[in-house]
């Protein structure tokens, strides 16, 4: 399935999914909500970071908090702490992190509200997985990720989470989306609740 037709299939999954994964785990979603806020009233419990989408246009990410509420005035102390090179971060046992979030991350439970940025139509189920960074600080070689809607899940996010650097997670993500498919969209849609058990999920 190519040309006009497998977007357009694409996008009816995407809001038929997630609207029907919103209501099958809306009892989840209200009972973590409630657990965060009961751990510090007053703050949020959403978290929203500005990453970058389609065509290089900036949305506001959702996922559920799992950090102290000041953890984005924090990461500049810990950037020489990141694994991966800047503007790419990523801290091994970030102490920004909630015990609680800690638990939310391990079961990736914390993406669930990214189902609405997939309503909204700011991310796909599948794709490449939108990063922190803008547009103007990739190679120009780099920008074709920026071609189709990011990502809940895709091939970096299952396939080399954490063993690859920003280069070689674009190579292969691009790779992806030069051969548009939607078996094997479904594919990686399934292999997505294993990946979450082993731990190797999304971020």
């Amino acid at each position: 399935m190519g040309g006009r037709t497998y977007p357009l299939v694409k996008r009816g999954l995407d809001i038929v999914l997630a609207a029907l994964g919103l209501l099958v785990l809306a009892p989840v979603l209200l009972v973590v909500a409630c657990a965060i806020w009961c751990g510090e009233p007053g703050a949020p419990v959403l978290f929203r970071q500005q990453r970058t989408g389609r065509g290089g246009r900036a949305f506001r990410l959702l996922k559920f908090r799992t950090m102290v509420p000041d953890a984005e005035a924090r990461k500049e102390e810990l950037r020489s702490r990141s694994e991966v090179a800047w503007p790419d971060f990523r801290v091994r046992d970030d102490p920004r992190v909630t015990r609680l979030g800690r638990t939310l991350r391990k079961t990736s439970i914390d993406e669930l509200p990214q189902l609405v940025n997939v309503l909204r139509g700011d991310m796909s189920l599948v794709g490449p997985r939108p990063t922190s960074f803008a547009a103007s600080t990739y190679a120009t070689w780099q920008l074709e990720r920026l071609e189709v809607r990011p990502g809940l899940t895709g091939t970096w996010q299952l396939d080399g989470r954490g063993t690859l650097d920003f280069e070689a997670r674009c190579r292969l993500e691009i790779a992806a989306l030069r051969r548009p498919s939607l078996r094997r969209d479904l594919v990686l849609l399934a292999r997505t609740p294993l990946a979450v058990v082993r731990r190797t999920g999304i971020t």
